[in-house]
């Protein structure tokens, strides 16, 4: 089945489903392993890993080289967090194309204005227009050459402040537009917001979340019983990465020693040759390379 069509009937099942945050393609393997059935491309995590704030400082390109990475580590469907488009409608329809010749199986775009700034910083944030916004998502429909490619119009009005009202305004104008399913964010610690539009909405086109700040305080049973479809688990591979690499860093720094370095708190070599596969090249080796030919090395471990 194609990726796209996958993460379509992830959207479109009915039913609540999942999607795990991966930053590149080592974190992309592993959210497969893990179980789950497709990928978030964060924009927050992209840029973190590459050492730049989440304010479109890493160009489209240059996040669309990491998913190509990521693309070809998993076989599992990414829908990737596109921010504003980058631009305009042109920018926007330009990377719809880019993506789906990188296998890339949907985009999520917010109607805020570009140069973006991540929504749980606390400043000033201006949306874009309606009409503006769903003539970009009408534009990057009429672009996709793939029918089941899938657009995520993302509705920022919480986040500013306007209200329960003007998120369904603007929601509903996306689904007319096209968009494929709404993603509706909130920064609140409960889930006051999202109970409110969903109950609102009524059921009419698949509702996303991203719960970063109320899924600690809200059962995950209540989201099924407030029939939503997708839930995104947004940045937490980043996050738990972060914590790890701090905490061996600093014990390494501060004991000159790796002696405390245990399989209980660092992966073993032997398991980043797996991530990598490895052992397929291992293989491939015996079957096409001459016998005179050097192999692949292999380090310590």
């Amino acid at each position: 089945m194609k990726r796209t069509t996958q993460l379509r009937q992830l959207i479109e099942s009915g039913e609540l489903n999942f999607i795990m945050e991966a930053h590149n393609g080592l974190s992309a393997r592993i959210a497969e392993e893990a179980g789950f059935k497709g990928i978030w491309a964060s924009g927050l995590t992209i840029s973190a890993q590459l050492g730049l704030r989440d304010a479109n400082e890493a160009s489209w390109s240059q996040v669309l080289d990491v998913v190509e990475y990521m693309a070809d580590a998993t076989s599992l469907p990414i829908l990737i967090d596109g921010d504003t488009g980058y631009g305009n409608f042109n920018n926007a329809r330009r990377m719809v194309t880019k993506l789906e010749q990188r296998g890339v199986a949907g985009i999520c775009v917010e109607d805020k204005i570009f140069p973006k700034m991540n929504s749980f910083v606390a400043r000033e944030q201006t949306l874009a227009s309606v009409d503006e916004f769903c003539l970009k998502i009408r534009a990057m429909k009429e672009t996709q050459r793939d029918p089941d490619f899938v657009v995520v119009a993302r509705t920022e009005a919480f986040i500013v402040g306007l209200g329960l009202e003007e998120a369904m305004r603007r929601a509903e104008a996306y689904r007319a537009a096209g968009a494929d399913a709404i993603l509706v964010h909130s920064k609140r610690k409960d889930a006051q917001d999202i109970e409110a539009f969903v109950q609102a909405w009524g059921n009419r086109h698949p509702v996303v979340i991203v719960p970063t700040t109320y899924g600690p305080s809200t059962p995950t049973q209540r989201f099924r019983e407030l029939g939503i479809n997708l839930i995104i688990w947004a940045n937490h591979a980043l996050r738990a990465s972060i914590r790890a690499m701090q905490q061996m860093t600093q014990a390494i720094h501060d004991t000159q020693s790796i002696a405390h370095v245990s399989e209980e708190n660092a992966a073993p070599v032997a398991e980043v040759f797996r991530l990598q596969n490895l052992p397929e090249l291992l293989e491939a080796e015996k079957r096409f390379l001459p016998s005179s030919a050097p192999a692949a090395p292999v380090a310590a471990q």
